[in-house]
């Protein structure tokens, strides 16, 4: 099985770059569902780009780090690229080829313990 690499069609300059979110620990649910495709959180940055997400009523305080290497999204096409002259390679075409979606050089690290958002909590009972 041989398998082309091409860039966007048309966008090679303009590749986006996203990031990883990395939490250190588990997410865990009262109801053990699957979080696939589910929404967490919001993701804040401060005046100084500091992140910050918000789950549910607890809060977690991150950094931004660079990738010692950084990956490339793959998406899986058929048919043959659009750009394949573009390219200089010794495989020879096939039905299947991988276009880059993005680039990811960074990463959103969370390493400490999430912190509870306490609000207006009434002195007596």
């Amino acid at each position: 099985m041989s398998a082309l690499l091409s860039s966007r069609p048309g966008d090679r300059e303009n590749c986006p770059e996203w990031a990883i979110i990395d939490l250190q620990g588990e997410l865990e649910t009262r109801n053990p569902v699957p979080l696939s495709g589910k929404f967490i959180g919001d993701l804040h940055f401060t005046k100084k780009d500091a992140p910050i997400f918000i789950i549910g009523h607890h809060i977690l305080y991150g950094k931004i780090v660079d990738l010692e290497k950084p990956f490339a999204v793959l998406k899986k096409c058929q048919g043959e690229p659009e750009n394949l002259e573009a390219m200089e390679t010794n495989v020879e075409p096939s039905k299947n080829h991988y276009e880059v979606e993005a680039l990811i050089k960074k990463k959103i690290l969370f390493k400490t313990r999430p912190k509870p958002i306490i609000a207006n909590v009434p002195k007596k009972l």
